[in-house]
């Protein structure tokens, strides 16, 4: 006797989604964005489902090439040229550039700051100078 509370079968009309995403994921994104477009083209809510499904799952947003590139390990360090001078050359001036660029952006950051303290400043100025305009024409109409 063959009993259906303990095995699940591997196939059948309740496993094609199940199968259906696991393909798609073995291919990656473009397959995602295929079957969302031929969704679209074919049958409109089905599109629009495959897209809400891409969305909810994080499957549309996981691996973004900014985040991507943003992440990644320098390559240059870990790949040898061959030529220990131009290596030694090659590292001495990307340590420079990274200084140079970790020096710009303080040097930003610090003009950000400079600029956010001179509108603070200029802020407080006119709102003093309006108090004390209203002080004094409340004591005006005092008398």
């Amino acid at each position: 006797m063959y009993d259906t509370s303990t095995q699940s079968p591997h196939y059948g009309i309740t496993s094609w989604p199940r199968r259906a995403e696991s393909w798609l994921d073995d291919r990656g994104k473009p397959a995602w964005i295929a079957a969302m477009v031929l969704g679209f083209i074919f049958v409109w809510p089905v599109g629009l489902a495959i897209l809400a499904y891409m969305i909810w799952s994080k499957r549309m947003f996981n691996r973004s090439a900014c985040r991507h590139r943003r992440h990644q390990h320098a390559p240059w360090k870990s790949n040898s040229s061959g030529n220990t001078a131009f290596d030694a050359y090659r590292d001495e001036t990307i340590r420079r550039l990274e200084e140079e660029q970790g020096a710009f952006e303080a040097f930003l950051k610090r003009l950000r700051d400079a600029k956010d303290k001179r509108e603070f400043d200029s802020f407080m100025d006119e709102r003093a100078k309006s108090n004390a305009a209203d002080d004094t024409a409340k004591d005006v109409s005092a008398y």
